[in-house]
Formats: structure tokens, C-alpha cells, sequence
């Protein structure tokens, strides 16, 4: 079956691999699926990442599991060829990596589902935001860090943590043009409005 994404589903795929996303090869990398499972709490946002990628799907609802006394819900896609590509910008084997063509693959859209799986606001306090970047390396994060200033107009400063890790900041400067960016996504779940 020769199918293809359509632009919603391949900018919402880019930013759940930036995030909670995941791409498994059962055949050395012929094909993948797209692995989604979130907190049972965030299961209107489950339900409509299940629906936008429906027609890759062999099942016809969500499945939800317990592990170490938490509820999930996901979904799985098809072990289908139309992921290969984006498995072989995001993977290094097993390993996640930021794409060297991540500013080609980024787009507000993509942004906005990033911070839906990783982003919290800074604080109370603080009017602005993070993007629990902790997979990447900093060079990784420099390198989207470009793409965040230069094709979007959002300044963000890399913010150590756990000596290792880093986070992305977004700088109060830019808080309200990001804010433009994911509100209207963020505001179609209940069970996001929080991060606002």
C-alpha cells in the first residue's frame, strides 16, 4: 500500500519525535511504526493524535495499561515504509538525535506538539516557558536553538540541569510570540490548559 503523510501528520510527527514519540523497527529498518502513550490523564490529547493517525492504524481504539501503579493510554501504527525516512533523521540506532536538518523539518505546528509532550510554563511566577529537552545534547539543542531564532523569531537560552542535561528556555522577550505559536493547540485539551 503506497500511502504518504499529509502535511498535519508529518509536521504533528516531527514534534512527537522531538518529544514522547517513538519509531520501532521490527525488520532492521525495511519499516516502523510510530509508538504513542501518554498518562492516562492526557488521553483527550491520546485520542486526538490516535484519530489524526488513524488511517496508519491496524487497531480501532486506544488501548490503556498500568505499569508501576500508573495508567497509560496509546496507540501504534501499522509497521508501514512512509517512516523510514524520518526514523533515519531521528535515529542513531537505538538513540534518539536532533536531525542536521531539523530547520528543513520544524514547523510551528511541530513547535507546538513538542511542547504539548515536553513543555511546561517556567513558574507562576515566571510568564514564560520550558521544553524539557533532556534527550539531546547541548550540541543537538544549539543546533535547533538556531532554528528556534532564526526561521521563527523565539530567542531560547539552553538552561543546565542534573549537571548533564539541558532544557530549552524560552527568553521573556520571546514568551508572547511562543505563546502565539502553541495556544491555540494547547487550548483544544483540557488536560493541557495548565501549561498556559
Amino acid at each position: 500500500m503506497n500511502q504518504s503523510l499529509n502535511p498535519l501528520q508529518r509536521e504533528v510527527l516531527i514534534g512527537l519525535l522531538l518529544g514522547d514519540g517513538h519509531l520501532e523497527t521490527q525488520n532492521g529498518g525495511k519499516t516502523y511504526r510510530l509508538k504513542i502513550e501518554h498518562s492516562i490523564a492526557q488521553k483527550d490529547y491520546t485520542e486526538w493524535l490516535f484519530h489524526l493517525f488513524l488511517p496508519l492504524c491496524e487497531q480501532i481504539m486506544l488501548y490503556e495499561k498500568e505499569k508501576n501503579g500508573k495508567r497509560y493510554v496509546g496507540f501504534r501504527t501499522r509497521s508501514i515504509g512512509i517512516f523510514r525516512f524520518y526514523a533515519q533523521q531521528f535515529y542513531d540506532g537505538k538513540k534518539k538525535v536532533m536531525p542536521k536538518i531539523i530547520g528543513k523539518l520544524l514547523s510551528e505546528t511541530g513547535i507546538a506538539i513538542w511542547f504539548l509532550d515536553d513543555g511546561s510554563k517556567k513558574s507562576a511566577r515566571h510568564k514564560t516557558y520550558i521544553i524539557h529537552s533532556l534527550g539531546f545534547t547541548k550540541e543537538e539543542l544549539i543546533r535547533v536553538q538556531n532554528v528556534f531564532q532564526e526561521r521563527f523569531s523565539i530567542e531560547v537560552s539552553l538552561h543546565r540541569q542534573k549537571q548533564k542535561y539541558y532544557r530549552l528556555y524560552v527568553q521573556s522577550k520571546s514568551a508572547s510570540r511562543f505563546r502565539e505559536i502553541i495556544e491555540s493547540y494547547v487550548l483544544k485539551f483540557s488536560s493541557m490548559k495548565h501549561k498556559l
